[in-house]
């Protein structure tokens, strides 16, 4: 996350573009500018997820195994490799939606050892519930609070 409120002032980024990366004062500052405007719209997605008891990768691991077309389950390792996590980050994610009756694990039929893992009725029904103001808010037109 980017945390400066306040951006730093044009002479204080030429300064040190001057000292440290001359002729790129102007680049610096606008990506600076969209650091920040990148990381607002981080917290207000993490503030609407908490609302519905997600985080933003709980949200992800949903949507991943949901935007599939020709199948409607993943194993852990796909997910981990499209979400581009840890296994343990994952497994906790994993964890958590499980117990919330979110997901669901089922033994794939051509391998007892390995996990498939689906949306539940309810996984799917809260996914659809939180997509409209989730690409709202991507899109700048979300409703003020």
């Amino acid at each position: 996350m980017f945390f400066l409120k306040e951006l730093p002032t044009q002479a204080m980024i030429h300064r040190y573009s001057d000292e440290f990366f001359p002729g790129h004062a102007e680049s610096v500052a606008n990506t600076l500018k969209e650091l920040r405007e990148y990381s607002a719209l981080i917290r207000q997605l993490d503030d609407y997820f908490a609302s519905h008891n997600l985080s933003q990768l709980r949200f992800l691991v949903m949507m991943v195994i949901d935007r599939e077309l020709d199948r409607n389950s993943l194993y852990a390792y796909e997910i981990a490799e499209r979400l581009d996590v840890s296994k343990p980050v994952l497994s906790r994610a994993i964890k958590k939606l499980t117990e919330d009756s979110l997901l669901i694990s089922t033994k794939d039929p051509k391998d007892a050892r390995a996990i498939l893992l689906s949306l539940t009725p309810a996984g799917k029904k809260l996914l659809n519930e939180i997509l409209p103001e989730y690409f709202q808010i991507l899109s700048g037109n979300a409703t003020p609070e």
